[in-house]
């Protein structure tokens, strides 16, 4: 699996200390490793063999080694579930560079880590300022929350949307064209056949309206539309020729949903004695609809 892709890069300001922090392809929100060390007054450095041993805890996937933020002894007892879940870096590109951080969210797990400490009064002398460093920082973001501020430092409350449909988008679609592998059963085409009274088909000799068809009733309700829309850009030369099938573009994702898709139109034909009968079961389908009304429009020949 290729490493995640930083989209956006930004510094955010917040209790008094300025954090590094980036949203990456798929929309997770992460802080740089440096700087959740900075965020707790941490430097980056290593923690001996015998520390290393010590900071380490049991968790349901195994054995996971505390960072130096975390590792004194009388905080393992605290570290619950949730934080144990953003403890692991998260690793990405930073363009070319790898780069590793953490999610954002556990920056108020740790606050509430170290608050719970003070708390429960077992924190240390030398732990007391960043208990006062975890008040100020939750005080930061209590109310907007720690990703919205992520998305004011790297700019991705204003390319929200269209980064959204891109990262979408991508699940389905592959950047080259794939081999060619046939998608569509025999039995889908001969209720092609049925429904519109026509002889038995060969795949090189199909009207022209089994395309739209197909255009219509698989590929337009993916996602609304947009799946559609975006293999027209690709696959569709200048000239208006198209490059090779719409399936040869998609992703394993894709294909997948591709195929439920047709099992759903399939299912539908197989119940209906005619083509009318079948656009009337279509349109009552939610699971074969799109919020576009022009979607179903008397368009393809009959």
């Amino acid at each position: 699996m290729s490493r995640q892709k930083a989209l956006l890069k930004g510094v955010l300001p917040i209790g008094g200390i300025e954090l590094s922090c980036a949203v990456l392809q798929d929309g997770t929100r992460v802080l740089l490793q440096t700087s959740v060390f900075k965020a707790f007054s941490r430097s980056k450095r290593g923690l001996s063999k015998k520390r290393q041993d010590e900071a380490k805890i049991e968790t349901n996937d195994g054995v996971l080694q505390l960072p130096a933020f975390v590792a004194a002894s009388n905080l393992k007892p605290f570290i619950g579930k949730e934080l144990i879940e953003v403890l692991q870096p998260v690793e990405y590109l930073d363009g070319t560079k790898k780069a590793f951080g953490y999610k954002a969210e556990i920056l108020p797990e740790l606050c509430n880590l170290y608050l719970e400490v003070r708390r429960q009064g077992v924190i240390v002398p030398q732990q007391e300022p960043l208990a006062v460093q975890a008040e100020v920082l939750l005080s930061s973001f209590a109310k907007v929350g720690i990703t919205a501020l992520i998305d004011e430092a790297t700019g991705f409350q204003y390319d929200r949307e269209y980064n959204a449909l891109r990262i979408l988008l991508e699940r389905y679609i592959e950047e080259g064209i794939q081999k060619w592998v046939k998608r569509f059963p025999d039995k889908f085409f001969k209720e092609m056949d049925r429904l519109y009274h026509n002889p038995i088909t060969k795949p090189t000799k199909r009207p022209q309206y089994y395309g739209k068809f197909i255009n219509k009733y698989i590929y337009q309700p993916l996602e609304h539309g947009y799946v559609k829309q975006e293999l027209d850009k690709r696959n569709i030369t200048d000239e208006g020729r198209r490059r090779a099938r719409f399936h040869q573009w998609l992703t394993e994702f894709g294909v997948n949903q591709l195929t439920i898709q047709m099992g759903r139109v399939l299912g539908l034909m197989e119940i209906s004695p005619n083509l009318r009968r079948f656009k009337d079961y279509a349109k009552r389908q939610s699971g074969l609809s799109t919020v576009q009304l022009k979607f179903w429009a008397e368009d393809e020949e009959e």
